[in-house]
């Protein structure tokens, strides 16, 4: 007994006697990793995240993606700039027409004018209707496919003040005015990636989005291998395009393969 009585009270010996609760100021701090990380404890520090709140564990549900916000107003900069360049006959033109010039014909006719004709509102919008029909039968929700044809409505009510506004000659008729920018364009992508986003959900591979991708790329190719449309007109109907499109990608929810609020069959 004096043996440990002696070696508590002087400390010669720590390694010896039962453990003892410490109390006072060493306490309240929390205990520390020799690797310098915080514990594996309750009591481990918890860092702040940049806004001075505390951490949470990533992904954070409800906050919006950065690129969902950056990209129409990126598409929108786009278009502003296109049309300022079509309208004070810009330093982009003058590559527009040489690209035009060089490309114009180098394909038969016969191939390119097919490949245009799949931006015709008779042959791009039913395919939107068949997939907005699916899209409500499959989920019972109107919401989706009614986004999609308000996104198709919106095309001309968009294209058209601008063709008269910019009143942009074609490159195989001069004297012809309103082809910036193109009709057939946006129709051909809003048609064809809003189908896409709307049959995507129910399928178990990408192949909506490739096809649709697919269409809308053979037709701005043909409109412009066949002199109906200057490249830039082409690029600023995609711009157009990209603030429409996100809208219905938003209502349409989960991604390839589940049902919105299902599993997959």
């Amino acid at each position: 007994m004096s043996e440990t009585a002696r070696s508590r009270d002087t400390g010669d010996d720590p390694g010896t006697g039962l453990p003892q609760r410490r109390t006072g100021h060493a306490f309240a701090h929390p205990p520390h990793r020799s690797d310098g990380r915080p514990p594996q404890t309750p009591r481990g520090a918890r860092q702040p995240d940049p806004g001075g709140r505390p951490g949470t564990i990533p992904p954070v549900p409800g906050r919006p993606a950065t690129h969902l916000l950056l990209l129409p107003l990126l598409a929108l900069l786009g278009l502003a700039l296109t049309t300022w360049q079509v309208l004070v006959s810009g330093p982009l033109l003058a590559p527009d027409e040489s690209l035009s010039r060089a490309l114009v014909r180098t394909v038969p006719d016969a191939v390119t004018e097919r490949l245009a004709d799949l931006g015709n509102v008779q042959v791009a919008v039913p395919v939107l209707a068949l997939a907005m029909a699916y899209s409500v039968r499959r989920s019972r929700a109107w919401a989706p496919a009614l986004t999609a044809g308000l996104a198709m409505a919106l095309v001309p009510a968009l294209i058209v003040p601008l063709k008269e506004w910019t009143a942009r000659p074609g490159p195989l008729e001069p004297w012809a005015a309103g082809y910036y920018p193109s009709g057939h364009t946006a129709t051909a992508a809003v048609a064809y990636l809003g189908a896409a986003l709307l049959v995507r959900p129910y399928a178990r591979r990408p192949w909506p989005l490739t096809l649709a991708l697919a269409l809308t790329a053979a037709t701005a190719c043909g409109l412009i291998l066949r002199g109906f449309h200057w490249p830039l007109d082409v690029l600023a109907s995609c711009f157009l395009c990209v603030p429409l499109l996100l809208a219905v990608r938003r209502a349409t929810g989960p991604g390839p393969g589940r049902e919105p609020g299902q599993p997959p069959e």
